[in-house]
């Protein structure tokens, strides 16, 4: 489907004299100036389009008019009458726009009594079945021609038999109605051809916010999952540093290093994710993205740490998981790992990954309960959320909670096909 550029509504208010008033006001509501009442006013189009039909209804009148002074068998006096309804239906024709239905049902009575009133009466059929539906166009069109043998039955053609004028005045009459409905579903299907390219466009600027929201949240989950366990490191070793100054030297200085190494570690990671969201680049460029692989050593890491960290893998060949079930489930363990550190520090971690090709991936997290008081930590739940939606992005389903001996358990199945 073709989208309509930025720039259209401007080329149809520059080009507004060659659309029907009625047209331009669907296409652009903006563009269709209104006059008083309301309605949207002439183009220079619609002007050219109701003079023509207002000469060739005089034209058809005068011709008519000319047949009746020849007309032995017609009277004076309806002869008047007949040109006098025709002079005011001809008229009426600059007010068909505005009243299209009760235009044609007034030419009703108005055609059956004055000849010279035909073209008139045509032109407000034809109006009828451009600006109304075909309900109203089936019924008024019917009574005309229902009423056509009756005319000529009351006013017989001089020059034409009754047959043949009866079956010329039909045709005509159909083929008028048959030409309104053509114009009529031309402009619809050039107003529903805009409301879809409008709709399009609405689809298209929608799709591409979601695309930005979905890419902001993944940034936001990486930034989260990664910087978060950085920090928490950084945290114990800095807080290991301030309650034991008195500590062997070997022991500061390889608290020092991991502080170091940590720091770096963050540092390099916000490098990249600023660098995806300046430069667009994808999720995959910079250093590898970790895997299952991995988890030996982001539990030697939280060892290190100081951390109480006990990892059960059931998984033959680490290597073999897909690349994007494992980097969900070594972030899945590396913010348990992070949530144990803030809030059960001192606790015993227990890690456990099994499964298998078909069956899924598990990933279970869990600690028991700490001891003493845990002071709360700003922000808490919002790792938890982003876990949750990634596991779902993945395909799989996270759940979490306190188990029943008081501690927390995190408990993941990923598929793997």
């Amino acid at each position: 489907m073709s989208t309509v550029s930025d720039d259209t509504p401007a080329r149809i208010v520059g080009r507004g004299w060659l659309f029907p008033s009625a047209v331009l006001h669907e296409l652009d509501p903006e563009a269709g100036r209104r006059g008083r009442s309301g309605r949207p006013r002439r183009t220079a189009r619609d002007w050219v389009v109701d003079f023509t039909c207002f000469l060739l209804a005089v034209v058809i009148g005068l011709a008519a008019a000319d047949t009746l002074s020849h007309d032995q068998h017609t009277p004076h006096s309806l002869a008047v009458l007949d040109q006098l309804l025709g002079a005011l239906a001809c008229g009426a024709v600059w007010v068909r726009r505005r009243w299209p239905l009760g235009l044609a049902v007034a030419m009703i009575p108005v055609g059956l009594l004055s000849n010279t009133a035909g073209g008139a009466a045509m032109i407000a059929l034809f109006t009828l079945a451009v600006h109304r539906p075909l309900r109203y166009v089936g019924w008024i069109g019917g009574v005309q021609l229902a009423l056509i043998p009756l005319f000529f039955w009351m006013r017989p053609d001089p020059d034409l038999p009754y047959g043949g004028a009866v079956a010329f005045t039909e045709l005509l009459t159909l083929t008028v109605i048959g030409w309104g409905m053509f114009v009529r579903s031309k402009r619809q299907l050039m107003v529903s051809l805009r409301d879809r390219a409008r709709r399009a466009e609405t689809e298209a600027r929608l799709r591409a916010e979601q695309a930005q929201r979905l890419a902001r949240e993944a940034i936001a989950r990486e930034m989260h999952d990664v910087l978060a366990h950085r920090l928490t490191l950084l945290s114990v070793h800095a807080g290991a540093l301030e309650f034991r100054p008195d500590a062997p030297r070997e022991e500061i200085a390889r608290a020092a290093g991991v502080i170091r190494e940590s720091a770096h570690e963050a540092l390099q990671d916000l490098r990249e994710i600023i660098g995806v969201l300046r430069a667009g680049e994808s999720d995959e460029a910079g250093r590898p993205q970790p895997t299952l692989a991995a988890l030996d050593a982001l539990v030697a890491e939280s060892r290190e740490a100081g951390m109480k960290v006990c990892l059960v893998s059931r998984v033959t060949d680490p290597a073999v998981v897909p690349a994007s079930v494992g980097r969900t489930a070594y972030r899945i363990a590396q913010e348990g790992l992070t949530n144990a550190r803030k809030h059960a520090p001192g606790t015993e971690v227990t890690v456990e990954v099994e499964g298998a090709p078909g069956d899924g991936l598990v990933v279970t997290v869990g600690n028991p309960a700490p001891e003493g008081d845990v002071p709360s930590v700003p922000g808490s739940g919002q790792g938890l959320i982003g876990l949750t939606e990634r596991a779902t992005l993945a395909g799989g389903r996270l759940e979490h909670g306190v188990r029943e001996d008081g501690g927390f358990q995190v408990r993941a199945w990923l598929p793997w096909a």
